[in-house]
């Protein structure tokens, strides 16, 4: 941060820049392919928004949060079905300098993920590992059997041109290969609407 930069309280700590609609054109998704059998990567088109909620208590704790949608398509595929769409939460504790991603794909996936972090890092960073008690995730028959996953590590890293990174790493143990496979998933977003008090978000 600039000696002469003013920042208002953020108020969402480190989410703060987060709040808007987003889209980013360099997104590149490495997976396996069980059609052809192979592992590649695939270059996406992505939009994403983030909004405010309200307050949320559990007991003692309090957090502050955004909910969120992420949704992609495969490069030559932006008028067709995406090939990836994600909605959650984004939330900040900041007594106990935490973040914290929870998220459901509909592939029957849901993960809670979180981390340390102070109230104005440029670099967020979730894990979750399946069967934590703390940060784990969940999945649905078919993929613990076809392709359990092993562990989720994420990181969102706030640019000085005012873009946000990401980057996604899913271990998975796949059945057709017999071995473990990183599903990852990057990509650089620029905003594209600020949300304002007042202003409609829809």
């Amino acid at each position: 941060m600039s000696k002469n930069e003013i920042l208002g309280p953020q108020k969402l700590g480190p989410l703060t820049p987060l709040v808007g609609e987003w889209e980013g054109n360099v997104g590149i998704d490495l997976s396996y392919h069980n059609k052809e059998d192979e592992t590649t990567p695939t270059g996406y088109f992505e939009k994403a928004w983030f909004k405010p909620i309200p307050i949320v208590e559990n007991g003692q704790q309090t957090m502050e949060g955004l909910n969120y949608q992420m949704t992609a398509w495969r490069h030559g595929e932006e008028a067709m079905d995406p090939f990836h769409d994600e909605v959650g939460y984004l939330l900040w504790d900041k007594v106990n300098g935490q973040v914290i991603r929870c998220f459901a794909v509909p592939r029957g996936l849901a993960i809670l993920a979180g981390g340390d972090a102070g109230s104005r890092d440029k670099a967020l960073h979730f894990k979750a590992i399946p069967g934590a008690e703390g940060y784990g995730l969940s999945q649905n028959l078919y993929l613990l059997q076809r392709a359990r996953a092993i562990s989720f590590e994420s990181s969102f890293i706030f640019n000085e041109d005012g873009t946000f990174s990401y980057t996604s790493d899913l271990v998975l143990k796949l059945a057709a290969t017999g071995g473990e496979m990183h599903h990852t998933d990057k990509n650089t977003l620029h905003l594209v609407k600020r949300y304002h008090p007042g202003s409609q978000f829809s």
